[in-house]
């Protein structure tokens, strides 16, 4: 039976593939030569009835984008709608904070768990199917195989998310200082940020082209600096908003605020530079314990070993 079903994964995959092939040799001069046929029988777009031209339109469209995904969509809708509302909000605020929301939805990352879940399961049945385990065993180790392929996704968003914080927080005191120069020299806040962010790229000129939009939609800027400063959950990002909102409604000199969290930020991210550094003798005493000290040990004393060895 288990060979069975690998003969038809196998075949149905060496099918997909050679349809795929065919469709991308085929598909282009097909398209070619009905356009040739319509030029010769001189159809224009006016003659075309309104069910030929959707069925035109139907064709050209992908096979991806005409089926696999709509599928994929109605799979993950209906798996949201069992899963609990706290979980789906999570998983918006997890995706929010990796950067992929455009990307990806709250139901489509349920639904690629739970395809790691399935794969990871096939795969440890495949593994121990035949093996001389108990029953008991052979349950243990797919349950264990589908739990680390759930895990697998939500590790790599986490992964995601945390470094684009670290670049977030790297980018920061750069985009700090240019916007303290650029109010110093005369511009608004405003026109400081869209002169940077017309010539910059990074995760946070991404963040701050989005607070521009939604104070461009009629969000109250101190509503998008707050926004701005939970999608990043980076603390210095977050007391930056702080205070530009402060000195917004204090009306005190935004030069002034700039120049003050420019330097604070640049010695914050000083210290937080070394504090790193101090941290690298820490880390470097377990790969000199696993191997580079064994290493030494046999150059320096297994000839001495050997001599004694040969001499006693």
């Amino acid at each position: 039976m288990l060979i069975l079903l690998f003969s038809v994964a196998v075949s149905f995959t060496v099918f997909l593939l050679l349809f795929a092939i065919v469709r991308k040799t085929v598909l282009a001069h097909t398209t070619v030569r009905q356009r040739i046929l319509a030029l010769e029988q001189d159809l224009s777009p006016e003659n075309i009835s309104p069910d030929r031209e959707a069925q035109r339109k139907r064709h050209e469209i992908p096979f991806m984008e005409r089926v696999v995904k709509p599928a994929g969509t109605h799979i993950a809708e209906s798996m949201s709608r069992l899963a609990p509302e706290q979980l789906r909000g999570l998983l918006e605020k997890r995706l929010v904070l990796a950067g992929k929301a455009d990307e990806c939805t709250a139901p489509q990352f349920m639904l690629i768990c739970l395809l790691g879940v399935l794969s990871m399961c096939g795969v440890m049945f495949l593994l121990v199917g035949d093996s001389n385990h108990l029953w008991i065993q052979k349950v243990m180790f797919i349950l264990l195989g589908g739990l680390l392929g759930g895990m697998m996704p939500v590790v790599c968003l986490n992964i995601m998310i945390q470094k684009r914080q670290e670049e977030i927080s790297r980018q920061l005191p750069e985009i700090l200082d240019l916007l303290c120069v650029s109010v110093q020299a005369g511009l608004s806040f405003d026109a400081a940020l869209s002169k940077i962010t017309a010539r910059m790229r990074g995760a946070l000129v991404s963040e701050c082209k989005r607070l521009q939009e939604d104070i461009r939609m009629g969000m109250v800027r101190r509503t998008a600096m707050k926004n701005l400063a939970s999608r990043c959950e980076v603390q210095d990002v977050a007391l930056f908003m702080t205070s530009i909102i402060q000195a917004e409604r204090l009306g005190t000199s935004m030069s002034k605020t700039l120049k003050n969290q420019a330097d604070n930020i640049r010695e914050r991210r000083r210290q937080y530079v070394k504090a790193k550094a101090l941290r690298a003798p820490v880390k470097i005493v377990f790969p000199l314990v696993i191997f580079i000290f064994p290493a030494l040990f046999v150059v320096t004393l297994v000839p001495t070993i050997l001599f004694l060895m040969k001499n006693m």
